[in-house]
């Protein structure tokens, strides 16, 4: 993409966020990660870090994250147990790939000064690497899933709380 969008990890790191920590937690996780960004730790790819990286071609996306994670999550939270991958894959491709595209898209266009459908269109050569990465967190999540049996209480699976305390 001419405007400077890198190819990186980061949407796997989001993706297994919300699929290991779930909604509430993997959300909070990356809003502290894109605070930290904000006050300039540089965290993000070539180490960008400060205000500016919200107002740079990458900003929607990485805005974004908190609320793909929280998808991803919600979604996760919702598969049952015990975790399943192509459940996971499809949690991870419309909660992570959808949801960080809405944003960076837009952002990329206001940025950009290129309208939605050209956003839309150079952000396209990175789908099928975010598909491969949307399998590659959900393979991941079940092995974790594995090992630490209800990390995430499926939501069915919740009882409500007696009100009376009892």
């Amino acid at each position: 993409m001419p405007i400077g969008v890198p190819i990186t990890a980061q949407s796997l790191g989001v993706m297994l966020v919300g699929a290991i920590l779930g909604a509430r937690r993997g959300f909070l996780a990356l809003l502290l990660f894109v605070v930290l960004v904000a006050v300039g730790l540089p965290l993000l790819s070539s180490g960008a870090a400060g205000l500016g990286v919200f107002v740079g071609p990458t900003g929607g996306f990485v805005i974004g994250w908190p609320f793909a994670a929280y998808a991803v999550g919600w979604l996760t939270e919702r598969i049952g147990t015990p975790y399943s991958v192509p459940r996971g894959i499809v949690a991870n491709l419309l909660g992570g790939i959808v949801v960080i595209y809405a944003f960076g898209i837009v952002g990329l266009a206001l940025v950009g000064d290129v309208t939605l459908l050209e956003a839309t269109t150079g952000s396209a050569v990175f789908v099928p690497g975010d598909v491969a990465k949307a399998v590659i967190a959900a393979l991941v999540a079940k092995g974790v899933h594995a090992a630490y049996p209800g990390l995430i209480p499926a939501r069915a699976a919740r009882t409500p709380k007696d009100p009376a305390g009892v």
